[in-house]
């Protein structure tokens, strides 16, 4: 779950208001990156309060004139802290709950469907924005079919 200047774990209300927008922006970009929240939170208020004693007044202003951490559109979200995988094939993999939907290379899906056919259409809308290729497995492992953008 991102968490905002108004939603945030309640680990981080004793912050000063810049170290908790940087514990924030830290938390949500290693949740990205497929870190659980129990391990994101405490190494982002760490990472904060590094940063915070040693930054200079000006980089501490700077940094609270930038927007406040938002609930990040889910395609953004995927990719902004991993840009090489906007040019990788969106695969349709079996995963424990259904069908996964990920970008080649990617540590987690994007999405789990109950149905291969959703998932498949979303990998096709993916990759589609993309321009790159869905990829879809069947339920072995192999490559069923593939369709270029």
């Amino acid at each position: 779950m991102p968490w905002t200047m108004n939603d945030y774990p309640s680990s981080l209300k004793n912050l000063d208001k810049p170290e908790r927008k940087k514990a924030i922006d830290i938390a949500n970009a290693m949740i990205d990156e497929g870190y659980e929240e129990g391990t994101a939170i405490p190494i982002a208020t760490e990472q904060a309060k590094e940063w915070y004693d040693n930054a200079s007044a000006g980089e501490i202003d700077d940094f609270m004139k930038e927007a406040d951490p938002t609930n990040r559109d889910e395609e953004d979200k995927q990719y902004k802290n991993r840009p090489e995988l906007l040019d990788r094939a969106e695969m349709v993999v079996p995963h424990e709950d259904g069908w996964a939907v990920q970008a080649n290379g990617a540590e987690k899906p994007a999405e789990v469907f109950e149905r291969k056919s959703d998932a498949v259409q979303e990998a096709k809308d993916i990759a589609g924005n993309k321009g790159t290729e869905a990829v879809i497995y069947k339920k072995d492992g192999t490559e069923e079919d593939r369709h270029s953008y």
